[in-house]
């Protein structure tokens, strides 16, 4: 007997990945600032380029606003009830903020506007590891990666969460929540990178009572990419390249 086909409502949620590695991009579709900022929390602030978080620090070098680490909660939280566009990076620092030259400045309100960069745009000064772009809806993410390593860690952390948040939610109807949660290691999806470069949907669902399993299906080259979760029963048609299983 043919073994039925998973339907759309089986799966726990879809994520798009396509890497540009000469530019060091990489678009997404289907992950949240929340998930992105968690897997960056232990950064010291974020410079926001395009944004409307009203409670914003004011540098005044640049006459651009920013967050520091203990307002990270706060900002999501605004943004989750209000979203809009944003453009932001990380810093370590307000007094390397204060060392941008007026070309620098002009670069990162050129990023914010066109959503594109001329140039790598990774400062010396700021010492920045993204560059985060995504529309009102984040139906499509642009980021920026100093480091490689970085995408594949944030794929594994954004897979990881959502395991994290399905345990807590059947939590309560356990007698004791000892359970040891599966986990996707960056060093899994570092070992399918290939595929990412033509664009991929990465698919979580249950494979059995404690594991999950993680299909990858490359994607056509002529897609939109804020359309690939519009379009999902078109590709989950197709069968998977591949399975990672967690």
């Amino acid at each position: 007997m043919a073994k039925k086909e998973k339907e759309v409502e089986e799966y726990l949620t879809h994520l798009y990945v396509h890497v540009n590695e000469i530019e060091h991009f990489v678009l997404f579709s289907g992950i949240s600032i929340q998930q992105f900022i968690k897997y960056f929390s232990d950064l010291s602030a974020l410079l926001l380029l395009k944004h409307r978080y009203e409670d914003a620090s004011f540098n005044i070098h640049t006459q651009l606003e920013f967050v520091v680490q203990d307002q990270y909660a706060r900002f999501l939280k605004d943004y989750a009830e209000h979203p809009t566009a944003l453009c932001l990076l990380d810093f370590s620092d307000e007094k390397r903020l204060n060392m941008l030259s007026p070309q620098e400045q002009a670069e990162l309100l050129y990023i914010a506007h066109k959503k594109e960069a001329f140039r790598l745009p990774f400062y010396h000064h700021l010492q920045n590891r993204f560059v985060y772009l995504t529309d009102e809806g984040q139906q499509i993410t642009k980021v920026y990666f100093r480091d490689v390593e970085d995408i594949n860690k944030l794929i594994a952390s954004v897979f990881n969460q959502l395991i994290s948040e399905k345990a807590k939610s059947t939590a309560f109807w356990r007698k004791k929540n000892n359970v040891v949660l599966p986990e996707l290691s960056a060093d899994k999806v570092e070992a399918y990178t290939d595929y990412y470069e033509d664009g991929v949907l990465m698919s979580l669902f249950k494979l059995d009572k404690t594991n999950y399993g993680l299909e990858i299906r490359s994607l056509p080259e002529n897609i939109f990419p804020d359309e690939v979760l519009g379009d999902l029963n078109l590709h989950l048609d197709k069968p998977a390249d591949l399975l990672i299983e967690i």
